[in-house]
């Protein structure tokens, strides 16, 4: 049976669906800024990755201990956004690895958006997996990026260790798109195009081919008990418009793992990027490593 826990002063609710270990420990002892000014100056660099007849994807790696975190973004978003950042900070503190990329056709990333899909950027995430991480990995995944995280874990289950998705949109855009009238699907059909209303697009909205949703699909993954079995950890805003935060309790009961916490942030919109939810993600991080450090030793 899933345990919630209220917290007061973070104004966040945890479902563990395994046993909690110390996140909430983790947030009374650490104060927001008390990573932040440990970090050091350390400067990450733009490099890329030449992959054959792939497009070639940019990245910064910051070296250090294992686990190592690699961060996913979002739709359309690139690696320069204040999580990504704020992770970055916090690894150089403590000394660990991290590394934050853009998609193919996304930021300074070679590729053709037009032709990208979730299969292509699923084979993005694993590049980087592959030829660029070293040893055991936390996978933190947003919006998008929690839907890729799950693809990749269950892909390198030897190399992912751990998971955090920040309001996982797993089958989103496949989801949302059945969810319209049957009429307005067969609209769009016969467009070949989704103008999607976005407050976080300067157009207004997003434009989605509908051959990305129809090559989406192939990629669902809630339709069946999906076979991750490391520590999972999905963090939520109640205030989230555009994915739900009940999506995080699908992708909770669906994982097979029994190490499973969903935390809520009742005011909290899609891209919780407010100070704190960006110091209940770095507290969040930090509870993994100490716990898989102990699980090691």
């Amino acid at each position: 049976m899933a345990a919630w826990v209220p917290c007061r002063k973070w104004g966040w609710a945890a479902v563990s669906f395994g046993r909690h270990r110390g996140l909430i420990a983790s947030l009374a002892r650490k104060p927001p800024w008390a990573w932040w000014l440990s970090a050091c100056r350390q400067k990450t660099t733009l490099s890329f990755l030449k992959r054959p007849e792939l497009p070639s994807l940019a990245y910064k790696r910051l070296k250090g201990k294992n686990p190592g975190i690699i961060f996913i973004p979002g739709y359309l978003s690139n690696m320069n956004g204040k999580k990504a950042v704020a992770i970055e900070e916090f690894c150089k503190s403590i000394g660990h690895a991290f590394i934050r990329f853009d998609y193919s056709g996304v930021g300074s990333s070679d590729g053709n958006l037009a032709e990208c899909s979730v299969g292509k950027w699923r084979k993005d995430v694993l590049s980087i997996l592959d030829d660029i991480a070293e040893g055991p990995q936390i996978l933190v995944g947003s919006s998008l990026g929690g839907w890729l995280m799950l693809h990749a874990a269950i892909a390198r289950p030897e190399k992912v260790i751990a998971l955090i998705g920040i309001a996982s949109a797993t089958d989103g855009v496949v989801t949302q798109f059945h969810s319209l009238p049957v009429e307005m699907q067969k609209e769009i059909e016969m467009k070949g195009e989704w103008s999607l209303p976005s407050k976080y697009n300067k157009e207004g909205y997003y434009s989605i081919p509908y051959s990305f949703i129809k090559e989406a699909a192939h990629h669902c993954l809630l339709h069946s008990p999906i076979p991750v079995t490391c520590p999972v950890r999905l963090l939520h805003g109640m205030k989230d418009e555009i994915v739900p935060w009940h999506r995080s309790l699908q992708v909770a009961d669906r994982v097979v793992s029994p190490d499973v916490d969903v935390i809520l942030r009742k005011h909290s919109d899609h891209r919780m990027k407010e100070t704190a939810d960006i110091h209940l993600l770095i507290c969040t991080i930090d509870d993994l490593i100490d716990k898989l450090s102990t699980v090691t030793h």
